[in-house]
């Protein structure tokens, strides 16, 4: 059963560049153990919102609450300290190729910890173990599949223990059997660790695996048009847009 306490809070968030507002006045919540997916077309603010609740930028207005503390206001030690309780896995996985995967792993360690360097090293080859990348450690990047280079990057997310972890387009660029085993796998570190999920994807074959909630977002609106479940939302006729969205029905108005 999922819990009811909430992990990450958005209060009337109004973000862009410049001062020019791309998303006005978001609320939302996501709760503790939820996989949440954020989704919407091209230029409606995903990736805008996401920046702002992993604290890579300041909003113009309005709060991200990370399990009760503002991320948004937070400066210096405070803010890394906000930081350390979540993980985030971008969408070109990020790894550092003249390192191996243990080493990549390793890097939040040596960061925030002053841990003996040999557990470190129990503590990568736990998070390898969990995301099936045992014998992987002492592998170059550039000896990865694209779906194994998501699995390191979920697994240096995982390092530090956070209670929230970022995805960034998990699937984007992986074959359907492989983005459908990163699907499992995410729903797995879900259910038996607790993690809560935030997931930015527009493919629906994962929203509709693994997502507990979902909300979208919509260029014009400036905000979200919907939230519920993928279930919710397939039947939902209220809103052509989304209800084309989730049925894959062609808008054949538009040109």
């Amino acid at each position: 059963m999922k819990q009811t306490q909430t992990a990450i809070r958005i209060e009337n968030l109004t973000a862009g560049y410049n001062n020019i507002p791309i998303i006005e006045n978001v609320n939302f919540e996501v709760l503790k153990g939820e996989v949440f997916v954020i989704l919407g077309g091209s230029g409606c603010g995903k990736s805008t919102l996401l920046k702002h609740m992993i604290g890579l930028l300041s909003p113009i207005s309005g709060n991200v609450m990370i399990l009760g503390e503002n991320l948004s206001s937070a400066i210096g030690n405070e803010k890394n300290r906000i930081l350390q309780k979540i993980g985030v896995a971008f969408q070109s996985a990020a790894l550092f190729g003249s390192m191996t995967v243990m080493e990549n792993i390793k890097l939040p360690l040596k960061e925030f910890t002053s841990l003996p360097d040999s557990v470190m090293d129990d503590i990568v080859r736990l998070k390898l173990q969990l995301v099936g990348l045992e014998k992987s450690a002492f592998l170059m990047p550039g000896e990865l599949s694209g779906g194994m280079k998501k699995r390191a990057a979920i697994a240096r997310a995982m390092t530090l223990d956070p209670s929230i972890i970022f995805l960034d387009e998990p699937s984007a660029g992986l074959d359907p059997i492989t983005s459908a085993e990163l699907d499992h796998l995410v729903t797995n570190l879900a259910s038996s660790l607790g993690i809560t999920f935030v997931i930015v994807t527009h493919e629906l074959a994962s929203i509709e695996a693994i997502s507990d909630r979902v909300i979208m977002l919509e260029k014009s609106a400036k905000g979200i048009i919907a939230t519920g479940t993928p279930k919710q939302l397939k039947a939902d006729k209220s809103n052509s847009y989304v209800y084309n969205f989730f049925n894959r029905i062609i808008d054949k108005g538009k040109k």
